[in-house]
């Protein structure tokens, strides 16, 4: 490598061994980290793994499956073998091969928890939409000039970012002792309610600041939602299917979005009450969400932090096709969890029920802190960071939040405004599902590289088409058309990877608290436009605006391609390399190597080869 390997902070650290009654009692002093975090059941002899399995069936009170953790340990440990392990049937044989070759053979429970993860998600995406539409009406009824008066702009716009600001600040925060204490499902429950209560409230409220106190505890809930079902969706399912999961959270907070323009669209000839109908549609799929949640399994992940492994077997159980497979999980997850406590080096062995047991002291405030002082992590939330504000930046949410506004002021009737925006929903919906598979294949960094630039130019021409005579059959119909083209280059670009770049960014002694870091700057960031754009339009206009945010993905665009890494299909080893690499050479290589190399090959259509930044240990 041509930097200095102390700079990936955790990789180069050599931990000690503590022999404990829970197993992983052999860590070996000279094992590199990365291979153990690889698989920490690799460096065991057969006989050392056995013991362990005997020790830990024995200290969690599970001798009654000791036959099947002792199968399941062998097959953790190697998977590849798994057809020699001795005793093991047909049936478990047939399972296993399907995790291989055909991923989605699972439970209904599996396929259940992933319906109500999705639920979770078009609620985030549903309660976005319904200020959509309400902002046509709801300021004239509270008594709210946002025509004339500065100050009438800037109480829409603290009305509407109100929930954003909450997540931020409060909800993305609350999720973790909440998670801690009631665990997933416990967290998701709390959030939902907030969600499904908060909007009927503000379908009741009888002035501005009433509302604007509904959405504050919206944002509660939002926050805490966002923070915990991408977790929760992980952590119960199989590895082959889990990439899916963490990119199918923006993919169904794109279907709320687009279900909550339809409920606009449906309820705007109510009349009077039409805004409240629309706010308060929200709670329909808050209505499942609380209902199902219960009967989703916990994950057992929480279950083993918690030290309730019969629990989490039982979870597991759930969760997988066979016995076999729930009884090498739950020793794997274990071992996962054991190394973690070890690794971090904060933790205390402590007495409980009359057994030795890992707990761990300040560990969320430490890893906080963490983010900005271990070179390879802070690089790692820098990255985040870009690609989480980035989606603020670009100006998806304008269209979100304010599309209905937007086209009234292209002089639209109402029923047309909410047809455009129905159709931006539709549009930023069925244009997600390219990246279900490009993401893996064209790459996170690529897409975001690519699609900034067409995201720029249409919001330019959008804004420009302001100027077209009102007059004009084509006004309307050509700012909608650089509206869709917009949604369209976002949808399967900044769209999909900021939750899943975030996700596997951060090595995994820091994910949850980076998840909620990255979270919680998304969704400020989010307040911050809310806030400002009304007043934004009132003073620039809509073509100034447009064109403001069009900068905004210009700049946008230098950020990632200085500060954002590729991160597609590598290695938890690969990315610590990746991320291992100073933000300073990171620079100049895009500076001094990318740019001459894309000069030459494409503009001087001459041959050129780039020198590759990174040099991995696996490659050939």
């Amino acid at each position: 490598m041509d930097h200095d390997k102390q700079s990936f902070g955790l990789t180069s650290r050599i931990y000690r061994s503590r022999s404990t009654e829970d197993g992983l009692a052999h860590v070996d002093l000279n094992r590199n980290v990365d291979a153990l975090i690889e698989n920490p059941l690799g460096h065991l002899t057969p006989e050392q793994l056995l013991r362990d399995v005997r020790d830990f069936a024995r200290s969690k009170n599970l001798e009654q499956h000791l036959d099947l953790l002792k199968k399941g340990a062998q097959i953790a440990k190697d998977p590849r073998f798994y057809e020699a392990v001795r005793g093991i049937t047909e049936e478990e044989k047939r399972a296993l091969r399907d995790e291989e070759y055909h991923r989605f053979r699972q439970p209904v429970a599996l396929y259940f928890t992933v319906v109500i993860c999705s639920v979770g998600a078009a609620v985030q995406g549903w309660d976005q939409t319904g200020s959509n539409a309400a902002n046509l009406n709801w300021p004239d009824q509270f008594g709210v000039d946002t025509k004339s008066g500065a100050s009438g702009t800037w109480i829409l716009g603290l009305v509407n970012a109100a929930p954003y600001f909450a997540s931020a600040f409060i909800g993305c925060w609350l999720s973790h002792p909440l998670n801690h204490r009631f665990g997933r499902r416990g967290t998701i429950f709390f959030s939902a309610i907030f969600c499904c209560l908060s909007v009927l409230g503000s379908a009741f409220t009888q002035s501005w600041p009433q509302l604007f106190a509904c959405r504050l505890l919206l944002g509660i809930g939002m926050g805490t939602k966002a923070s915990t079902i991408p977790v929760f969706a992980a952590e119960n399912c199989p590895a082959s299917i889990r990439g899916g999961l963490v990119m199918g959270w923006q993919l169904w907070v794109a279907f709320g979005i687009f279900m909550g323009f339809s409920a606009n669209l449906a309820l705007y000839q109510t009349g009077r009450i039409a805004w409240r109908l629309q706010l308060g549609s929200a709670f329909i799929p808050a209505v499942p969400l609380i209902i199902g949640i219960y009967c989703c399994p916990e994950s057992p992940r929480w279950y083993i932090k918690k030290h309730r492994y019969q629990d989490a077997f039982n979870s597991l159980r759930r969760l997988r096709n066979t016995p076999l497979q729930a009884a090498r999980d739950l020793y794997y997850i274990h071992a996962q969890v054991r190394l973690e406590e070890i690794m971090l080096g904060d933790g205390d062995i402590q007495k409980m029920d009359g057994k030795q047991h890992f707990t761990s002291k300040g560990r969320y405030l430490a890893r906080f802190i963490q983010l900005f002082t271990i070179p390879r992590v802070r690089r790692a939330t820098l990255a985040a960071f870009v690609v989480m504000i980035a989606q603020q930046m670009c100006g998806i949410n304008i269209m979100a939040f304010y599309s209905s506004t937007l086209f009234t002021q292209a002089d639209a009737s109402v029923r047309v405004s909410l047809f455009a925006s129905w159709g931006f929903g539709l549009i930023n919906f069925v244009f997600a599902w390219p990246a279900v598979r490009t993401i893996d294949t064209f790459g996170r960094r690529a897409l975001l590289l690519f699609t900034f630039p067409h995201m720029a130019w249409t919001l330019l021409a959008a804004g420009a088409c302001f100027y077209i005579p009102q007059n004009s059959h084509a006004h309307v119909p050509v700012i909608a058309l650089f509206v869709y083209l917009f949604a369209a280059f976002y949808s399967p670009g900044e769209g999909p990877v900021p939750f899943t770049y975030s996700a596997e960014a951060f090595p995994l002694f820091h994910r949850e608290v980076g998840m909620s870091l990255a979270v919680a700057v998304n969704l400020f960031f989010a307040g911050v436009l809310t806030l400002t754009f009304p007043r934004m339009t009132a003073v620039f206009g809509p073509t100034g605006a447009l064109g403001f945010f069009a900068g905004l993905n210009v700049m946008a665009f230098v950020m990632i391609f200085l500060w954002v890494p590729e991160t597609k299909q590598r290695t938890l080893e690969e990315l610590d390399y990746i991320f291992g690499v100073p933000t300073r050479r990171h620079m100049q290589y895009q500076v001094t190597e990318v740019l001459p190399y894309i000069f030459r090959r494409y503009f001087l259509r001459k041959d050129a080869e780039l020198r590759p930044l990174y040099k991995f240990q696996n490659s050939y």
